[in-house]
């Protein structure tokens, strides 16, 4: 007898086959270097450098506070 579970993950009525494979043709259409992007809104002025070291300690402390919470 086989699983239920895996049957009805892996078969025609499975909800989430359709968003996985959107999901994954998203991640192929997706070119852009998030490096670049930030390095062109400094370099126009968009964006300046006080807000980008912001944004960045900002994130560190998310990135840190998770690790933090996994120990």
């Amino acid at each position: 007898m086989s699983n239920p579970l895996y049957q009805a993950l892996n078969g025609n009525n499975n909800p989430y086959a359709q968003i996985i494979a959107e999901a994954k043709q998203l991640k192929q259409t997706l070119t852009i270097n998030p490096r670049d992007e930030v390095q062109k809104m400094l370099n126009s002025g968009q964006i300046s450098q006080e807000q980008f070291n912001n944004a960045m300690n900002f994130a560190l402390q998310i990135i840190n506070a998770n690790k933090n919470s996994f120990m």
